[in-house]
């Protein structure tokens, strides 16, 4: 088990979604970008407290219709950079992490 948990630890952005989806259902894809909302630090980010968007999770929903100047980005103190070994900034702005991604 450790030795699993070792591997998911340094797995990249590309191999944990390519494992998490290889085995999600349509239910546990939503159940998923729900917990993922509940995690999100979007809604302290300065970028986005000015917005006046409603929506969260750009590093998964992808990017804001709102959100058009970066006025300072929280995506790497967010719990998902760190369990989905997401490596990039401004998703709000830039593309949720799979378009960023080599997927």
């Amino acid at each position: 088990m450790a030795d699993v948990e070792e591997r998911w630890a340094t797995a990249s952005f590309e191999e944990k979604y390519k494992a998490m989806m290889a085995s999600m259902t349509e239910a546990d894809q939503k159940r998923s970008t729900e917990q993922v909302t509940y995690m999100c630090k979007c809604r302290t980010c300065p970028t986005y407290t000015e917005s006046g968007d409603t929506n969260l999770a750009f590093c998964n929903q992808g990017k804001s219709a709102a959100t058009q100047e970066q006025k300072g980005c929280l995506c790497s103190t967010c719990p998902m950079t760190k369990t989905m070994s997401l490596r990039w900034d401004y998703y709000c702005t830039q593309g949720s992490a799979l378009e960023l991604s080599d997927l």
